[in-house]
């Protein structure tokens, strides 16, 4: 992650959130709190599916990569955030904002991946529960994952190749709380259209292509319930409903950015708190509050520590 030698920025600005210091103190503290939420929620949600037997299963197996992905995606970002609140200068270097790039767009991948998993997942329970266990056997569920990581890996990389070796020569303020290609594209010394329609062409169809075959997915499980249960679609949305809650939450930022990248306007920051600090903080009350497994676990765990 060498910058080339015709760059002279070395370091970028975040101009991160604004606001009074009154605020500010009052960001950081809700900040903090969520973030505490996203490690403890996320990282016991995978030490029960480790740890409980009762709990080895695909669905499980699914929910704790995306609690562990959840974690990566929060700590790439709100930490920073939280510390620079309360900094009258909000420093990056060149390689660190270029590394935090990498890491959101690689874990980004994978989650989208996952979610497709954890909805064919679904699918295949609902609509096909006789061969469940043999559809949804232990190599169909290490490969998403491995899938995930490899394609996270190629989405990321695919355009960073391009973005690493643009020349940085002045303009260094992004107006933002995080490094991300859109932003620091705007900032090149250089004319950014190509640049822009290849992070449009890879993120932008990648979020779209993504939410519209999730939400297909959803629409089909429901129409093939509604064949089945004479109308009644009330148990199958209540199982879907969370997955569709963590869906759009997830990607109704992506596709606001990358979609139509390059806003001329910094709302988009403040969308993207959902991806970072709200979505991945839900992911566990969603699937905790709704799910008796998981409920069971808990009390199972708590007997035997006593």
């Amino acid at each position: 992650m060498n910058k080339p030698n015709d760059s002279l920025v070395s370091e970028f600005v975040l101009l991160g959130l604004s606001g009074s210091w009154e605020t500010k103190v009052f960001l950081m503290t809700i900040f903090s709190l969520i973030y505490l939420g996203i490690i403890l929620g996320n990282l016991s949600i995978l030490f029960l599916v480790i740890f409980d037997l009762h709990l080895h299963s695909p669905m499980y197996f699914l929910l704790a990569n995306l609690s562990f992905i959840d974690v990566g995606v929060a700590s790439t970002t709100v930490p920073k955030m939280i510390t620079d609140l309360l900094n009258e200068y909000k420093i990056i270097s060149f390689k660190g904002c270029m590394t935090q790039i990498c890491f959101i767009h690689i874990m980004g991948g994978v989650e989208m991946v996952l979610l497709i998993a954890m909805a064919f997942d679904r699918y295949t329970a609902i609509c096909k529960p006789l061969h469940y266990l043999n559809i949804m056997n232990p190599k169909i569920c290490v490969s998403f994952v491995i899938t995930g990581w490899v394609i996270g890996v190629i989405h990321a990389m695919s355009q960073f190749a391009f973005i690493v070796n643009l020349p940085f020569c002045g303009p260094n303020k992004v107006d933002s709380f995080y490094c991300d290609f859109p932003r620091i594209i705007k900032l090149a010394c250089t004319e950014g259209t190509k640049f822009e329609f290849i992070v449009a062409a890879n993120s932008g169809f990648m979020s779209m292509g993504t939410f519209f075959l999730l939400i297909l997915s959803y629409i089909f499980i429901l129409v093939t319930v509604w064949n089945r249960s004479s109308g009644d679609l009330s148990k199958a949305f209540v199982t879907l409903s969370a997955h569709i809650t963590v869906v759009v939450l997830f990607f109704t930022p992506c596709m606001f950015l990358y979609v139509w990248p390059f806003p001329r306007s910094s709302v988009d920051k403040y969308l993207f708190i959902a991806d970072f600090a709200i979505t991945p903080v839900l992911n566990p009350i969603i699937y905790t509050l709704r799910n008796k497994d998981i409920k069971v676990a808990i009390k199972r765990l708590s007997k035997q520590g006593h």
